[in-house]
């Protein structure tokens, strides 16, 4: 079974993080590059799923788009 996930890159000082959407749990890769962060996450959801089976996604609506928006919020 494939399944294709959104999955969201983050850029920061000291590396890349990566998460997908539509996935219930905590399900994040790291690495020194996005292709290393984006490889470790995908290793990630595989094993997720080995361990907590594909119910994990099925039934959730797909993710038609991802949006980042900025918003100031005074604290």
């Amino acid at each position: 079974m494939v399944k294709e996930f959104k999955i969201i890159v983050e850029k920061h000082p000291d590396g890349y993080v990566a998460y997908p959407l539509g996935i219930r749990g905590v399900v994040v890769g790291e690495g020194n590059t996005y292709q290393e962060a984006l490889d470790d996450v995908k290793s990630a959801i595989n094993f997720h799923i080995e361990t907590f089976g594909t119910e994990e996604f099925e039934g959730e609506p797909p993710v038609l788009e991802a949006f980042v928006a900025e918003a100031e919020i005074a604290a």
